[in-house]
């Protein structure tokens, strides 16, 4: 065998960084020199244009062939003899690059807002060929593979090219749509790492599976857009949070897919009166118990329910039902699951490298390094990929708190301050800026909600106006306060009143969201029901008052599933809810109570147009600790627009009870949630009650126990 120059070795031996430069057609001495490598090859022949065909010599025992083409053809296939099969292909080696160089300038400025049309794996036709581009960012690596099904997962076969500021590329003709695949790297210093998925991946093989799959999104259907101004300020906003994987199950504990999802959950939110659904975590994460918020593949919808083409379906039959979707996205944090993100190139890619700065220590995950251009730039795509594929209609956004902080949930000294010596991640907040201006600006319909339980200010605040411009913030302080009184016995609860009263202090601070999350009913906390102190009668009136003071207080809502039905026991991802109870009358009572509550609050202009406005906010009663009683008037924007609320947190019945009100004349009593209806006494006013006249109109009630009333001007 002839000797071989070391650059045949480096393909030999799988370590070479720029497998073009060798293999595949190049001009030497006049000829065009064609090189191959095919291990397990017997015989290989190169067939030109025009029919010709030229033996390629075996130069190594490898399987490393060499050969000129004659008449200076430029496109040629390859024979190949493997065993008793002789196969034709194309050579991958022979097509030009996938990235253009403005693709390159726009990666490397990290302001390219469509990177999901360019890394990952894509159906193409380059050349008159069909194949799949290939593309992914591994800066560091000395040699990067793509492996699959497609070429017996063997890292010699297909390794890429290297282009400017990293990115790897390889044309693969002839795989499709449905092939398997991961990425073969070898780091700076020579290791071979463990097998990677595509962080571009838009499907994934089912868990404990961890393999990419190449989709074709011209077959994604595109999802019917939500009713025009679904998400505005001044629209009713009453969200039911939902966990796919355990709202409800089929032949004793198996998963609904997400197309009977699609047939059953968007009509039971509708029928519910909730405005959206908020899905946990749909992207693709390997362990089930961490719902999703521990994602490996934030750009494939998790595969434990069907296809991205199922998904897609599951959001148009939402949006068919008029009812909006909302996401929760994970930009905080991720796994360090060896086939994820985490040294993704043999160095600290994605993450930071110092564990003071990249690794969370209440969750054991990494944390995103948001000074690197190429990570903010992936993570503001992938916001932008789920509202432009699957016309998602907004994001909220996970543990805000713990991407603002250097120091969160950390000891003194566990911690690297900023660059003027601060706690602030400054970073991390030019980060969520950009995400925010970016989808707003492409689309201004949509709206993102931050789960920040800090002081931190303006959250929900234009970003020109010093704000991190989320549309919506998650209002933790009210419930915490809110919850933490309504679990004590009434008895005890006028010690408390200044709970219910601090939260209108600052409610108008920032768009609230009042939140009743998958977060309260986990970890010993309890189900909602399992907070309520007394009987079983007190308990559900209880919960029957408190739900109904969240719909009457300022701020958009929202549901954990099984909320509404008030589910006894903590929840459970492993098991579906306990839609039994409804067998009994005080449990369908409550679902039927949220059910009204949620009509109510999207028919009665006053308890929602202007839900994040001081001027549609006025206290009328809050000096009744004695009887536990609050009340207060929502306002619209129409002047005599107006709501009163009335809640009485104590178990007895007060009559006669005086409430000043704008306007003299009838009052209808729109709800109440003593109704028997609901499970109640049936205490109350009868349906109206007249405003006595006077110099201060006022109404005098009939305010029934452990309940609340809603009364509107006639008018």
């Amino acid at each position: 065998m002839p000797k071989l120059p070391a650059e045949a070795y480096a393909i030999i031996e799988g370590r070479h960084s720029d497998p073009f430069h060798y293999l595949g057609l190049h001009p030497e001495g006049g000829k065009s020199v064609v090189r191959a490598f095919l291990p397990e090859a017997s015989n290989v022949e190169a067939v030109g244009e025009h029919g010709e065909v030229a033996k390629l010599d075996r130069v190594h025992d490898s399987g490393l062939f060499i050969g000129a083409l004659p008449n200076g053809s430029k496109h040629y296939q390859l024979r190949a003899k493997f065993g008793n099969d002789v196969v034709e292909f194309e050579d991958a080696y022979r097509f030009p690059p996938i990235l253009t160089d403005f693709d390159l300038y726009l990666l490397g400025e990290g302001t390219h807002q469509r990177l999901y049309d360019k890394l990952g794996a894509h159906p193409m036709r380059l050349e008159g060929i069909d194949g799949i581009g290939f593309v992914v960012l591994a800066p560091n690596a000395r040699r990067v593979s793509v492996v699959g099904d497609f070429n017996f997962w063997d890292g010699r076969r297909h390794p890429m090219r290297v282009r400017g500021g990293g990115y790897w590329e390889l044309f693969i003709p002839h795989a499709k749509a449905g092939n398997h695949y991961k990425f073969e790297i070898i780091g700076p210093h020579g290791h071979l790492l463990p097998l990677k998925s595509d962080p571009m991946a838009f499907a994934s093989e089912v868990r404990p599976k961890t393999a990419s799959i190449v989709f074709d999104e011209a077959h994604l259907p595109r999802p019917r857009p939500a009713p025009d101004g679904i998400n505005a300020l001044s629209a009713p906003m009453s969200i039911y949070e939902v966990h796919l994987g355990s709202w409800r199950r089929k032949n004793g504990d198996e998963w609904l897919t997400y197309r009977e999802l699609a047939e059953q959950l968007p009509a039971y939110a509708r029928d519910m009166g909730f405005t959206h659904l908020e899905f946990l975590p749909v992207s693709e994460h390997p362990f089930d118990g961490s719902w999703g918020y521990q994602p490996t593949g934030l750009y494939a919808p998790t595969s434990r329910f069907g296809t991205p083409e199922d998904f897609a379906a599951l959001v148009d039959a939402c949006h068919r039902e008029g009812v909006g979707v909302l996401l929760d996205w994970v930009p905080g944090h991720f796994p360090d699951d060896p086939h994820g993100l985490g040294s993704f190139d043999g160095t600290s890619l994605y993450e930071h490298a110092n564990p003071l700065q990249g690794r969370h220590l209440d969750w054991g995950t990494l944390i995103y390094n948001y000074g690197r251009t190429e990570v903010t730039n992936f993570l503001v795509s992938n916001a932008l990929f789920w509202l432009e594929r699957y016309a998602i209609d907004g994001l909220r956004v996970d543990a805000v708190a713990s991407m603002l902080y250097l120091d969160y949930s950390r000891p003194p000294g566990a911690w690297i301050p900023n660059q003027y010596g601060g706690r602030e991640n400054i970073e991390a907040i030019n980060f969520l800026r950009r995400f925010n201006t970016e989808l707003f600006a492409r689309f201004p319909q949509a709206t993102t909600a931050a789960e920040e339980s800090t002081a931190w200010p303006q959250v929900s605040r234009p970003v020109e106006f010093g704000g991190l411009g989320f549309g919506y913030k998650w209002n933790m302080g009210w419930m915490h306060d809110t919850l933490n009184y309504i679990s004590k016995d009434p008895i005890h609860r006028k010690h408390h009143h200044g709970e219910i009263l601090f939260g209108l202090h600052y409610a108008f601070s920032e768009n609230f969201i009042l939140p009743l999350s998958h977060d309260e009913v986990v970890h010993g906390k309890r189900s909602i029901l399992g907070r309520m102190p007394g009987d079983e009668w007190q308990r559900f009136a209880n919960l029957r008052a408190y739900y109904s003071f969240m719909f009457g207080h300022p701020g958009k809502k929202l549901l954990f599933m099984g909320a509404e039905i008030a589910q006894s026991r903590e929840w459970n991802h492993d098991q579906s809810l306990d839609w039994h109870l409804l067998e009994y009358k005080y449990h369908s009572g409550i679902q039927a109570l949220i059910r009204d509550l949620n009509r109510l609050y999207r028919a009665v202009p006053a308890l929602h147009q202007m839900d994040c406005e001081q001027a549609g906010f006025e206290w009328v009663i809050t000096d009744d600790a004695n009887r536990n009683v609050f009340a207060w008037l929502r306002k619209g924007f129409d002047e005599h627009a107006r709501c009163l609320v009335i809640i009485n947190f104590s178990p007895n019945v007060y009559r006669n009870y005086r409430v000043r009100v704008p306007f003299a004349g009838k009052w209808k009593e729109v709800f109440n949630s003593d109704s028997a209806h609901y499970g109640g006494t049936n205490v109350g006013n009868i349906g109206e009650v007249h405003a006595v006249d006077g110099k201060t109109p006022e109404l005098r009630l009939t305010i029934p126990p452990l309940a609340a009333i809603f009364l509107v001007p006639e008018s």
